[in-house]
């Protein structure tokens, strides 16, 4: 272990985000209600950043699964693609009445649209695979690769 000059301390927010991941993994079954209280108790007494890493590290992914498959998470990626899905409605909608308005004959927003339904359908199918929240798809800072 290092010296405590060098090393780093930890936020109340790094300190909820492991919580988290430690609640939801009880919640998983992953870790007993003594273990995870235990786990809990050690998070929210921690001084140092690296006091952290020990509590998710046998966690599949850092428990960070865990933690992307709650219900919370799952509604914030369905609001995620529904706000993406908007963003390309309405983009589509606009380039369409430009192209109506310019009285060209080729459909000249067929090219930009191609490339934002990609975007769109990528962001669907990797919706499933890599679920979005607001901590599951950040690295922590423990659990950082290269971070001793």
């Amino acid at each position: 272990m290092t010296t405590d000059a060098n090393r780093m301390r930890t936020s109340d927010q790094e300190r909820e985000q492991v919580a988290e991941i430690l609640r939801a993994a009880m919640t998983e079954g992953r870790l007993t209600l003594e273990e995870g209280e235990e786990r809990l108790a050690t998070a929210y007494g921690s001084k140092y950043r690296d006091e952290l890493r020990p509590l998710t590290a046998d966690l599949p992914d850092g428990g960070r699964r865990a933690l992307a498959e709650t219900p919370q998470a799952r509604l914030a990626t369905r609001r995620g693609l529904i706000r993406h899905a908007t963003v390309v409605a309405s983009v589509g909608l606009i380039l369409t009445g430009l192209w109506i308005l310019s009285g060209a004959e080729f459909f000249w927003p067929a090219i930009p649209l191609i490339f934002l339904v990609m975007g769109l359908i990528r962001h669907a199918r990797w919706r499933h695979w890599e679920p979005r929240y607001s901590y599951a798809h950040r690295v922590a800072p423990w659990n950082a690769p290269g971070h001793r």
